[in-house]
């Protein structure tokens, strides 16, 4: 590997974690005001969405530079590919904080509303998903990629859940039916981030042997 690739890569390394680390305050501030519903911290995960964009584009710029100055190959073209990947999972888990962080207003209205505690697990389990799929990155840690995309099961089951408890909600409460329709976003955009944090560990996995595992559950065994 030639110097200039190898500070090349070194910056994008740097500049994906630095996405990663905003990504992941992101959603960490979207779930404490959805819970709180503290519609003050809510208007901060959206204004600094555009920063977070802004991010993403740059990381992609990058890797464009690097493969077209320096045509890498082998692992060095995983790793650009995977910066990718990476990045357009973590903008996209950005979009989706911003979009629960907006629940946050609505819920404020309706102080009567119980958020269910499904819910609260999902919010838990998948800010935890992206914390590990992130974890995963920086050690390539292939056990710990696996079991952040075994999680994504775990979410999805807690998410037809909260669903069926929100609908008998509404069916019973009419004056409920606001309130439990942004729970119902909110817990959509929850699946979707645990969706997300997935996609990081399967592009970990093919940043350290080479083979894509997207629809493959059989590949995401110990």
């Amino acid at each position: 590997m030639s110097k200039h690739l190898q500070r090349d890569l070194e910056d994008l390394h740097r500049d994906l974690l630095h996405l990663a680390a905003s990504t992941e305050t992101a959603v960490q501030k979207a779930i404490h005001a959805l819970r709180q519903r503290d519609p003050a911290l809510a208007r901060e995960v959206v204004a600094g969405d555009d920063a977070i964009d802004a991010a993403e584009i740059q990381i992609d710029q990058e890797c464009l530079k690097i493969i077209a100055l320096h045509q890498p190959v082998a692992g060095d073209l995983r790793q650009v590919a995977a910066a990718m990947m990476i990045g357009t999972d973590l903008e996209r888990i950005a979009d989706l904080a911003e979009e629960i962080a907006k629940q946050a207003p609505h819920l404020a209205e309706h102080p009567q509303a119980e958020v269910p505690a499904g819910l609260q697990v999902m919010a838990d389990l998948a800010a935890t998903m992206v914390r590990q799929s992130l974890d995963a990155f920086v050690r390539q840690d292939r056990k710990l990629a696996r079991q952040v995309c075994r999680e994504d099961g775990e979410v999805k089951s807690h998410h037809a859940e909260v669903n069926g408890e929100l609908v008998a909600a509404m069916k019973r409460s009419p004056e409920l039916v606001e309130p439990a329709l942004s729970l119902c976003m909110a817990a959509r955009h929850l699946e979707r981030i645990a969706d997300h944090a997935a996609n990081i560990a399967e592009d970990v996995l093919y940043l350290a042997d080479g083979e894509i595992v997207r629809h493959r559950p059989e590949c995401l065994q110990e």
